[in-house]
């Protein structure tokens, strides 16, 4: 991934060490709540809260009740103005009743969605971390394989039902394209789901025993009729809605004409070539593109040439 296109992703900029090996300390969470330089970083259903300087806002552990599930995050690797290099940072996951002690208004707690452009290296690292592991620690409380419940372990890294098992957590990796005609024309399609005049790139994820290059072929074929060669991977980024890694790649079409294109009328109902001067003239007005803080905005934005002026 160049440093240039790697520049374009927000979720992608870190400056934690995840320390691993810590996460065996014994007693760990009684180590972490005992050294008063530990950060907490509370989270309401994978939502957080910020400083009026937007950086995130942190609490000490008299604020995290005991039984809160925490996730050790790591150490940081540079000094910032609220925390030297080498300080620990912990998740706490909190219920509703916790997160009104912390801050009752409820406006204060925000996706990680609507902000993450905003955060410096650090502070992204830890809210990508936080937000995943809160996602997988919601849907892993009972073993798939006895139905028992499972505690967790090792700094909130593994979860364990009575009988041993232990469960650990995973990414599902996912696709998603730039594709280009033979007139350097680029293909975004509008998902079922969303509004009129919201168009993206076209995505899906891996299926067991394929190959990257496959996935970007058959995903772009069944959602547009496109057939499409030579993938070019570009970069990859975190997106922990729930728990996808975004591959990023560029590829192009075996034949450009806008006739061969067709929406699968399921999870897309329009797909569009669009050429340069098309999105300067519609985005922001007829057209809407993806978030900032998507690596599909990241591709449109590396095809186009320099950043677009629009939300």
């Amino acid at each position: 991934m160049s440093e240039e296109f790697a520049a374009r992703l927000p979720l992608s900029r870190n400056e934690l060490d995840r320390d691993g090996e810590f996460r065996g300390t014994p007693d760990l969470e009684r180590v972490l709540r005992d050294d008063p330089e530990t950060r907490f970083l509370p989270l309401q259903r994978a939502a957080m809260l910020r400083n009026p300087d937007g950086t995130l806002r942190f609490v000490g552990a008299d604020q995290v009740p005991a039984g809160t599930v925490l996730l050790y995050l790591g150490r940081a690797i540079s000094d910032a103005p609220d925390a030297p290099a080498g300080t620990r940072f912990v998740a706490a996951f909190v219920d509703e009743d916790t997160a009104h002690t912390i801050e009752p208004d409820d406006d204060a707690w925000e996706s990680l969605r609507m902000f993450g452009t905003e955060l410096s290296p650090r502070d992204s690292g830890i809210a990508v971390e936080a937000v995943a592991m809160a996602n997988w620690h919601a849907v892993h409380g009972f073993s798939p394989r006895t139905g028992s419940a499972s505690v967790p372990e090792q700094g909130g890294w593994v979860r364990r039902d009575p009988e041993g098992h232990e469960l650990f957590p995973r990414t599902d990796p996912a696709v998603i394209v730039g594709i280009t005609d033979r007139d350097d024309r680029m293909l975004l399609g509008s998902n079922a789901a969303w509004d009129t005049g919201r168009y993206s790139l076209l995505a899906g994820f891996v299926e067991p025993g394929e190959s990257l290059e496959d996935a970007v072929r058959r995903e772009v074929h069944e959602e547009s009729g496109v057939h499409v060669e030579e993938p070019r991977y570009l970069g990859s980024q975190p997106w922990p809605f729930p728990a996808s890694l975004m591959l990023g790649f560029m590829a192009r079409a075996v034949d450009g004409d806008p006739s061969t294109i067709r929406p699968d009328g399921v999870e897309i109902m329009d797909v569009r070539w669009f050429s340069r001067e098309e999105i300067a003239a519609e985005a922001g007005k007829t057209l809407f593109l993806p978030g900032r803080t998507s690596i599909a905005r990241a591709i449109i934005e590396e095809w186009y040439g320099e950043a677009l002026d629009v939300p």
